[in-house]
This record gives structure tokens, sequence and C-alpha cells, in this order.
């Protein structure tokens, strides 16, 4: 593995990634094409994707008239030698054009340069870099949406549980636990949204860009981005290789930001559970989820959430680092073109959705737990100035400080909803009333009524508006969700399918002229 950096170029990341397989990551998914097809795929380094320029120049010039036709057969026969070397254990890979064309000369004679019509470095390792980040996109679009349909398991597995939700770190409102994971489903959609557009950006060849103006060889560009696997071409010649190459690795390190943010939010939300003494979510004890602290007996240290936590951060780290590394340099200057670096963006981003999803997997709730905690801090108070405003006509501000006067006087007196004498409730709205100056009478709710408008189970199961946690809405979701889900794994299959057909046929030509040597 070479690990210098010449004209913008570095160390190859030549290990991938493996897709998680997407059968199994969303109901009513079939097996994943893409699963199959990454798995017999050789390693996409840029060793690989130099071969398969050369490939390419080799064929579609040859067909142009653009290269002698007789010499054709002895380049082709040269390449492959240099590619079948390549890939034998131990064999040469270099990762750049200055280093591979010398064995190229070996294998074919100096007449092998001949390829290099209307070429340079800067187009075809802005090629080389545009391929690879494609195919590692498309490993971290597999492992989001693995995450993401575990998410939506866990959703409709939690839809009639409730628990306390938080805002400014203090118990604010009762939710299904459900409808919170699918609020993070929608994050990562959006992610998912996110990478698409990305990837379309990335999906078009710098090949015949050369420099940053073009050549006076009639190339065929549309013919090389297809040959490569490439939707389209990049269409202005400067733009390739001196203000796309420094743009979308920023762009990268802001997706992995946003995966990496999402990812951290979830973590710490279970994270603040353990400084309780009787938490209602924690990781399932065991099997490297938590460690026993080496002092404290009683200390079941959360060993995975901060492994995630921290894992994270670097993410966040390095993605903000693409910004910092494009910052202030002329345009196609080499700082935001290292390879091994913005690959680690997106290896890292993928490491961390699996270990998210391990979280995911190892979550325990106690339900019980979560209402007992509901019904000590009075979550439901909203519920009481809601419904005197809904149902009898009285103005939300009264009713809030009605329901905050009755919260005060339960603090004070250690009470619970469960157990708020209804006497009490009776006196604060007259109080109330009074000290409002707002005509009325008794306090309009029955006991009954009064006791079932602070069951949380009931708020949660009776909201009425779109989007909230109430049964019908959460059906509505998750199929939403599934119908997504669906469509990113015929997304992953397609692009895949896409680039293996193009290079399968690049191949198949290839070959002819080996034969016709």
């Amino acid at each position: 593995m070479h690990k210098k950096r010449i004209a913008g170029f570095g160390l190859c990341l030549m290990t991938m990634v493996s897709v998680p397989a997407l059968a199994q990551s969303a109901p009513n998914s079939t097996a994943s094409a893409a699963t199959a097809s990454m798995a017999a795929t050789p390693q996409r380094d840029a060793f690989f994707w130099l071969g398969e320029i050369n490939k390419a120049s080799l064929v579609i010039n040859t067909r142009q008239g653009l290269l002698d036709k007789t010499l054709a057969p002895r380049i082709a026969t040269g390449l492959d030698t240099v590619l079948r070397a390549g890939d034998q254990p131990g064999g040469a890979r270099p990762d750049l054009v200055i280093t591979f064309e010398p064995l190229l000369i070996k294998a074919a004679g100096v007449e092998a340069t001949l390829l290099h019509a209307g070429r340079s470095s800067q187009d075809m390792l802005a090629t080389v870099r545009a391929a690879m980040y494609r195919d590692r996109l498309l490993v971290l679009a597999a492992q989001l949406r693995t995450t993401t349909a575990t998410l939506r398991r866990l959703a409709q597995q939690y839809e009639a549980t409730i628990v306390p939700n938080y805002t400014n770190g203090v118990a604010a409102q009762p939710n299904s636990y459900g409808h919170y994971l699918l609020g993070y489903v929608a994050g990562l959609q959006r992610d998912s949204q996110r990478l698409h557009e990305l990837y379309a950006r990335v999906d078009l060849s710098p090949m015949g860009t050369t420099v940053l103006n073009g050549t006076s060889w009639p190339l065929d560009r549309d013919k090389m981005a297809h040959a490569l696997g490439f939707a389209d071409k990049v269409d202005n010649a400067y733009d390739a290789s001196q203000i796309a190459a420094t743009d979308l690795p920023v762009e990268i390190g802001a997706l992995a930001t946003s995966i990496a943010l999402h990812t951290s939010a979830f973590v710490q939300d279970v994270m603040v559970q353990y400084a309780q003494p009787r938490p209602w979510i924690l990781l399932r004890e065991g099997g490297g989820n938590t460690y026993v602290s080496s002092a404290m007996p009683q200390k079941r240290n959360p060993g995975l959430l901060n492994d995630t936590r921290t894992a994270a951060s670097m993410v966040v780290t390095l993605g903000v680092g693409r910004v910092i590394t494009a910052h202030n340099i002329p345009p196609g200057m080499s700082d935001a073109k290292h390879i091994d670096e913005n690959m680690a963006v997106l290896d890292r981003t993928t490491a961390l959705l699996k270990r998210w999803d391990r979280v995911l997997n190892a979550l325990v709730i106690d339900p019980q737990r979560a209402l007992e905690e509901l019904d000590s801090d009075w979550t439901a108070s909203q519920e009481v100035a809601d419904v005197l405003m809904r149902e009898h006509g009285l103005p939300f501000r009264v009713g809030h400080h009605f329901a905050s006067e009755i919260v005060d006087y339960a603090k004070a007196h250690d009470l619970r909803p469960s157990n708020f004498p209804y006497t009490e409730a009776q006196r604060i709205y007259k109080q109330t009333l009074t000290e409002m100056q707002v005509s009325g009478g008794e306090l309009p709710m029955t006991e009954a009524q009064f006791r079932a408008t602070l069951d949380p189970t009931a708020i949660v199961m009776h909201r009425a508006t779109s989007g909230g946690p109430q049964p019908a809405e959460m059906k509505r979701m998750l199929a939403r969700t599934d119908g997504e889900l669906d469509a990113d794994g015929k997304w992953i299959d397609t692009h895949r399918q896409t680039i293996d057909r193009s290079l399968a046929s690049l191949d198949s030509d290839f070959r002819r002229y080996l034969s016709a040597n």
C-alpha cells in the first residue's frame, strides 16, 4: 500500500466495508442484488479504477480511430498483465498515474503511452476519487438503511409503550416510545435524501477534462462516462478538478456530521438514564454492552454508549475537518483531495451507524418504571389546560396557570397525579379564577374526568393531530417508512447494478482486444 501523497492523491483504503444484508433490514424486502454484487466485487481501490480508466481509453479511443487498432491488442495484453500482477498476493498496486504508467510501459512498451491522448493525472485521479466515493456512498447507504429499519422495527414494537419525553433536559410530556423512535427515523430519512443528492453530484465523470480546460483531442466523454458506470459527465472542465474536487469532500463531511449528530443525540438521551438509581431504559448487560467498574462493585458502566458517542465525536471532527482543509486555498490545490482522509469520513460514518444499530438492539425498557416517572413528574399537566380550553372555553393561559398552581402544591406536599386530592383541585381552580379576574364557578371537570385527563396513556392515545403518536397515525407513518425503506433498497440495487453492468460490458469489450493478439 502506497503511503505517499503526490498531486493531491494519497493513501487508498483498500478494504471494502461489508454491506449489511438488505433482506434483513426492512420489512417486506427481498434479497438485495447489491449485497451479492458487492461481495463479488474485487477491491475497488485506486489501482483498480486506474485499470478501468485505461481499459476504457483503449476501447473507446480505438473505436474512434484515436488509437491505431493494430497496436491495441499489444497494449491490452500489457495492461492485462499489470492488472493481473496487481491482483496477486503482494502484487504492486500503485495508486498514482505516474507510478502506474511505468508498469504499463514495462509490460507493453512505450507505445502504451498512446493511451494518454487528451488525458492528465488531474482528470484521471478526479475520476478515481469520484468512483471510490461512489462505491463507499453505496456502502454507507446500505448501513443507513439497516439502522433506519431497526429503528422502525422497534418503533412498532414499542408503539404502545408510554414513556417520558424531555425538553431542556426536563421531563416534559408523555409519549409513545415508538413515536419517539419514528422521530429519529425521520431524521435518518433526511440523511438518506442528502446521500442520494450527494451521490448524484458524485456520479459524474471528470474524464476528458484533462487539467482544467479540456483538450484538442476529440474525446468521447459521454462514452467514457458510461463505460465507467457514471450517470453522466461533469459539464464544466474547470469545475471537474478545480472546484468540485474541493467542495464534494465538504459535502461528504456535512452528510457525515448530520448522521453523527442524530446518533449522538440518541445516545445521550439514553446515557442520562444511567444517572438515575432506577432508570426506565438501559442496555442489556454483558456482551460488551456494559462492564463492571474496577473499583465500585455496584456500577455497570455503559461502555457501548461511551464508545458510540466517542465514534460520533470523531465523525464530527473528520466531517468539520473537510471544511477546514478546503478553506482559504486557491482552486485546484491538493489540500482537500486526499482520498485517504475523505474516504475515512465515509468509512467511520458507516462504522458509527453499525454501533448505533448495536445500541438499538441492546435496549431494555421497563414500561412500568416509565409510567412511575410520568406519575411522579406531572408531565400530563398541560392536558388539563388543553381540556379546559377545548371542552369548556376557558382561556388557555388561565388553564395553564391553574395547572401550574396544582403542580406547585403537589410538589410542596409530595403528591402525584394519581393521588392528588380532587377537593384541592377545586379550591385551586376557584382561587385561579379570582386571581386572574375571570368569571366562573366550580371546576367543570368531574373527579373522574380530572383523573382521566392526567392519565399519560390516554393522553398519547387520544392525540388528534397528524404526525402524532395515536394508533392511526403510527400505522400511517410506519407504512410510509416501509415504503421509503423499500425505495432505498431499490435505489441501492439500481446504482450498484448500473456500475457492475457497465464495468462488465467494458471488460467484455476490452477482452476482445486481448483475444485478437
